[in-house]
């Protein structure tokens, strides 16, 4: 073969690989505007009059843009009540309970031997299987018998209990530690629950990092565990005001309500986001390494 149609050859595999790759990243910004569109559309809808949200077609550029929504939105409930139910009273404690007692356990399947571990961790495992459904109504009579009902405790209680996922995740991150570590902590006379605080938790913190921020999702948009415990307005969650805001007692003719819940929403999704892309590379890290080794 001449040098000539070797270039022509090399050139062709080039234009290819060029074609392949931007047809490639074509598809990526495709799917990324996919899933950012229902972003645009909630930010758009903050600032949107009403006759601009219900107006057909749609409305995607407000015009103009309605800053007045924000205060307006504010005043209507107050949501900074709603927020301290839902930071402070239930996603905070929520964390802090899985983080303990998920590691706890965890670390008792990941490195500790014991009779019967990998039996009961697959029946730990296999409790997931299990939908929430079936559980709701033994749940409700039980904290209904002790009296908790229009209290966080139920909320916040089984969180002390452990997650299976959590656990799970925690797991396959403690077996990626070397064991040599806790062989020579033994050695110097730690203990197991000493081991756990001082070399495997530090290590863990990816891990732990993506246990708190999934955690925090969960509980900060629950609607369905809220609405079963918490019966008071004063107790009320920014995930229960939403919802009632739009379909309860407080649906307005005269007042834009669906565009003052997507400023809230916005006030509430935004800083999510944000604190994503901030801790993006402790996030995929986290869900990476707990993978690697069963």
């Amino acid at each position: 073969m001449s040098s000539e149609a070797m270039r022509a050859q090399v050139a062709s595999r080039r234009l290819r690989g060029l074609v392949g790759r931007i047809a490639r990243y074509l598809i990526l910004v495709l799917v990324s505007l996919s899933f950012l569109l229902p972003i645009v559309w909630m930010i758009s809808s903050s600032l949107q009059t009403m006759g601009q949200v219900y107006s057909i077609p749609p409305t995607l550029i407000p015009r103009p843009f309605r800053w007045a929504n924000y205060p307006d939105a504010l005043r209507y409930l107050p949501w900074l009540t709603y927020a301290y139910n839902t930071l402070v009273r239930y996603a905070v404690p929520t964390i802090i309970g899985v983080l303990l007692s998920s590691s706890l356990v965890a670390y008792g399947f990941a490195r500790i031997r014991w009779r019967w571990r990998d039996t009961l961790f697959f029946i730990c495992v296999a409790t997931m299987m299990i939908p929430s459904q079936v559980t709701m109504v033994p749940l409700f009579i039980v904290y209904k018998k002790l009296g908790l009902i229009n209290t966080f405790l139920p909320l916040v209680l089984g969180s002390f209990f452990g997650n299976p996922y959590f656990i799970f995740l925690l797991r396959q991150f403690f077996m990626t530690i070397p064991s040599e570590l806790s062989d020579a902590a033994r050695i110097d006379g730690c203990s197991e629950l000493g081991m756990l605080v001082r070399i495997i938790l530090p290590l863990a913190k990816p891990a732990l990092a993506v246990i708190a921020l999934f955690q925090f999702m969960g509980a900060a948009g629950d609607y369905m565990g809220p609405l079963i415990y918490l019966n008071r307005q004063e107790n009320m969650v920014i995930a229960q005001a939403l919802t009632e805001m739009n379909f309860g007692s407080n649906l307005s003719l005269t007042v834009n309500t669906y565009g003052y819940a997507m400023v809230i929403s916005t006030l509430y999704s935004v800083p999510l986001i944000i604190l994503f892309f901030l801790v993006q590379r402790t996030f995929i890290e986290g869900v990476a390494l707990t993978g690697i080794k069963m």
